[in-house]
C-alpha cells in the first residue's frame, strides 16, 4: 500500500487528539474555575474561542488529508491490485475483492462520509456571515443563518462521540449543571427600561446564594422565546449592590424578541435611575411577567482587575458594560473606606475608653483596601444617546472621587475632532456650559465629552509617565480591529518604559 495507509492513519491520529480537545475551550464552568487558580498566569484563557477555532481548522485539515488519501490513494491501489498481492489481505475482505462503490458504501465508508457531511454543515454555519445573519437567503433557506442554525448544527458533531468521549462527558456534566442551576436561578424582574440606541436594561432580584465578581457575565434564557437558547450578557451591577442588572443591545432576532416580550403593551416605560436602590424601584406587573432563567456567573478577562496597580478600561459602545460593574464596585469600596475613616475619626475624638475600638477598626479597613490605586475609563461611541445608559454611574464617580483616582473620558466619534472648524461652535458651547454648570451638554453628566477617537499612543504615554514601575491592566471590550492596535501598544510601551501593560480583550 506504500505511503497511503501511513498518511491516512497519521491524519486520523491527529483527529483523535484534536477531537479530544475541541470541547475543552467551551466548558465555561471549568474555565471559570481555572481562572481562579494560578493557571491563569500561563494559560491564555482570554483566547479560548480562538483556541477552539484553531482546533477546528486543524480538524478540517486532518479530515481532508485522511479522506483524500483514502479516496485517491489506497482505494485505487486496493481495487487495482493483482490477485497475488490481494491474497495477502483477502481475509480482511472475506476473500472477495472490493469495488470502489463497495468501499464507499461499507459501514466504515458510509459513516465516514456522513461525519464529513455533518462537519461541513457545522463548519459552514459557524462562519461569520452565517452566524451573524449577514448572508441574506430566500425562505426557507433563511433558517440556515443566525445563532440557532449555528448552535444546533454544532451538536451534529455528537455522532463523533468515540473520539470526544472524555471531553463530551465533561461537557454533558456542565450542561446538566447549567440546567439544574438555571432552574434554581429563576429570577424575578424588578424593572425593564428602554434606553436610547436600541438598548434596554433588565434589573432583577439577586437570586439566593448568587455570588459574582465585577467583570463577569451570565447567560439568560426566556422560555417564552425558546427553551434551548442561552445568550451571554455582562453584569453591569456591582457585587455589593442589592440587585442584579444587565444592559442588552437589540442586534439579533433573540434580543429583539426578548425586548418585545418584556415591553409589549407598555407604551411608556420610565428610564431606570442608576442611583435607585432596590426599594425605590417600581416592580413590573407580576401577573404579566414572563419567566427568565439565569445561569452563571462565568469568568471573563475583566474579573482579574484587582490584580493590577492601575486600570485602563476601554469600551466601544455596548462594550462598556463589563467596566460599569467595575466602576460601581470601586465606588462602593470608596464609600466603605470613607465611612470607615469617618468612624475612626469619631472614635479618636472620644474618650480613652474608645481607643481600643479605634485600634481595632484600622486593620479592618486595611483588609478592604485593594491593590488598585487608579483607574482610567475610556468610552468610545457613535451615538450621543449612549451616554444615558450609565448616566447615574458616571455622575456618582465624578462626585465621590475626591482624590482623583478615577478618570472618566467619553468620546463621540460621530462629531469632528476638537479643533476642526466644523465642530468649533459646539465645542465652544460645550466648554461654556461645562464651566458654568459643571454638566456636559452631550452626555448630561459631569464627564466632559471629547470628539473623534482618542489618540491611544498619547493615552499610553501619559499613563506610563504618571505610573512608573507599576503594572497596568489594559482591559478592552469591543470590535477586534482596535484590539490589535491596543495589544501592539501594550507590548511596545512595556519595552520602552518602566511601566508594564498587560493587555486583555473580549469581543461582543
Amino acid at each position: 500500500m506504500g505511503y497511503c495507509i501511513p498518511v491516512a492513519k497519521g491524519a486520523a491520529e491527529t483527529l483523535k487528539f484534536n477531537m479530544a480537545l475541541i470541547l475543552l475551550p467551551v466548558c465555561r464552568n471549568t474555565l471559570t474555575w481555572l481562572r481562579s487558580t494560578r493557571a491563569r498566569k500561563f494559560v491564555p484563557f482570554d483566547d479560548n474561542i480562538n483556541f477552539h477555532k484553531t482546533i477546528a481548522v486543524a480538524i478540517a485539515i486532518g479530515v481532508a488529508v485522511h479522506a483524500l488519501t483514502h479516496l485517491t490513494c489506497d482505494f485505487p491501489l486496493l481495487i487495482n491490485s493483482s490477485p497475488e498481492k490481494f491474497s495477502l489481505i483477502a481475509s480482511d475482505f472475506h476473500n472477495k475483492k472490493p469495488t470502489y462503490t463497495s468501499l464507499l458504501t461499507s459501514i466504515e465508508g458510509a459513516t465516514g462520509i456522513l461525519m464529513v457531511i455533518f462537519m461541513f454543515i457545522s463548519f459552514t454555519l459557524a462562519t461569520h456571515h452565517f452566524r451573524r445573519s449577514q448572508l441574506r437567503l430566500p425562505p426557507p433557506f433563511s433558517r440556515l443563518t443566525g445563532f440557532n442554525a449555528f448552535w444546533y448544527s454544532h451538536h451534529l458533531l455528537a455522532i463523533t462521540w468515540m473520539y470526544i468521549a472524555v471531553p463530551l462527558l465533561l461537557y454533558i456534566a456542565e450542561r446538566s449543571l447549567r440546567t439544574r442551576r438555571s432552574a434554581h436561578y429563576s429570577v424575578k424582574i424588578v424593572k425593564v427600561s428602554v434606553l436610547p440606541g436600541n438598548v434596554f436594561s433588565i434589573i432583577m432580584y439577586k437570586p439566593t446564594g448568587f455570588k459574582y465578581k465585577s467583570g463577569q457575565y451570565v447567560f439568560l434564557q426566556c422560555p417564552n422565546i425558546s427553551p434551548f437558547e442561552w445568550h451571554p450578557f455582562s453584569i453591569t451591577s456591582a457585587p455589593g449592590d442589592e440587585y442584579l442588572s444587565v444592559h442588552i443591545r437589540t442586534v439579533g432576532d433573540w434580543t429583539k424578541e426578548l425586548k418585545r416580550v418584556f415591553t409589549e403593551d407598555d407604551e411608556t416605560l420610565p428610564l431606570a435611575s442608576d442611583r435607585a436602590t432596590l426599594g425605590e424601584l417600581v416592580q413590573m406587573e407580576q401577573r404579566r411577567q414572563p419567566k427568565l432563567f439565569l445561569d452563571g456567573p462565568y469568568g471573563a478577562p475583566a474579573q482579574d482587575y484587582q490584580s493590577y496597580d492601575v486600570l485602563l478600561l476601554i469600551g466601544l459602545g455596548i462594550g462598556a458594560t463589563p467596566f460599569i460593574s467595575i466602576l460601581r464596585n470601586l465606588i462602593n469600596e470608596t464609600r466603605a473606606i470613607d465611612e470607615m475613616e469617618s468612624m475612626t475619626e469619631t472614635t479618636r475624638s472620644g474618650d480613652s475608653s474608645n481607643s481600643f475600638t479605634s485600634s481595632n477598626l484600622t486593620p479592618s479597613r486595611n483588609k478592604r483596601t485593594q491593590r488598585t490605586t487608579n483607574a482610567y475609563f475610556y468610552w468610545v461611541t457613535r451615538e450621543p444617546g449612549s451616554f444615558e445608559w450609565f448616566e447615574g454611574v458616571l455622575d456618582q464617580v465624578a462626585e465621590m472621587d475626591h482624590k482623583g483616582q478615577i478618570e472618566l473620558h467619553n468620546y463621540l466619534t460621530s462629531v469632528y475632532e476638537e479643533g476642526d472648524a466644523r465642530s468649533t461652535l459646539i465645542t465652544m458651547i460645550q466648554a461654556l456650559n461645562h464651566a458654568k454648570h459643571g454638566v456636559d451638554i452631550l452626555s448630561g453628566t459631569r464627564v466632559r465629552t471629547h470628539f473623534a477617537r482618542p489618540n491611544w499612543r498619547e493615552v499610553f504615554t501619559k499613563i506610563a509617565s504618571k505610573h512608573r514601575q507599576s503594572t497596568v491592566g489594559v482591559f478592552y471590550c469591543g470590535m477586534p480591529v482596535l484590539a490589535k492596535e491596543l495589544k501592539k501598544l501594550s507590548l511596545e510601551m512595556s519595552h520602552k518604559t518602566t511601566t508594564r501593560f498587560d493587555f486583555h480583550k473580549e469581543y461582543f
